[in-house]
């Protein structure tokens, strides 16, 4: 366990309430390991979590801690250890774990660590899990095709009747035509 200093400097509080910042304007958090990925990489995956408007930061680790403890999270100082960055998800953070993931398996050098998933601590195994679960989008659809299939089978049978109807007049009066 690092030292605590009594007093810190003025710019490193401002480090602090900047992550503070981040935290406060995120709902989750997903730790990962990052040594060994170039520029490129880290750029590429950044964009990836753009677009899942999240965002991917390497953060130092005593920052992340303290502020993580001022806000009154579940103590991270097990996951905040060697490099770390995080990943910051607004929205949908089952999306941003399971492009971790797969950029993970792409990139054998890049380790999840851990998440904060609604203030619980997720390990390695239950983010992994946790990005095979369908997103919130995804979910809305199932319901509503759930809610859809009983009315749209009650418009078949409806429209079934007045279909036969009209099959069977038009069967006797072609039958009547042709006799």
């Amino acid at each position: 366990m690092a030292l605590r200093g009594k007093k810190l400097q003025p710019s490193k509080i401002e480090a602090i309430e900047a992550v503070s910042a981040k935290i406060q304007n995120s709902r989750d958090f997903i730790f990962t390991d990052y040594r060994g990925l170039t520029v490129e990489q880290i750029t590429a995956l950044r964009g990836q979590l753009r677009e899942k408007n999240a965002e991917y930061h390497i953060i130092k680790n005593n920052f992340a801690r303290l502020a993580f403890e001022r806000l009154k999270y579940p103590d991270v100082s097990g996951v905040l250890v060697g490099p770390t960055a995080i990943a910051f998800a607004k929205d949908d953070s089952n999306e941003v774990a399971r492009i971790l993931v797969d950029f993970a398996k792409e990139h054998p050098v890049v380790k999840l660590k851990g998440g904060l998933v609604d203030k619980a601590f997720y390990d390695q195994t239950q983010v992994e899990a946790f990005s095979k679960l369908p997103g919130k989008s995804q979910l809305i659809s199932m319901l509503m095709s759930a809610m859809k299939a009983p009315l749209q089978n009650l418009v078949y049978a409806m429209n079934g009747v007045p279909t036969k109807l009209v099959r069977t007049l038009q069967a006797v009066a072609d039958q009547k035509a042709g006799s």
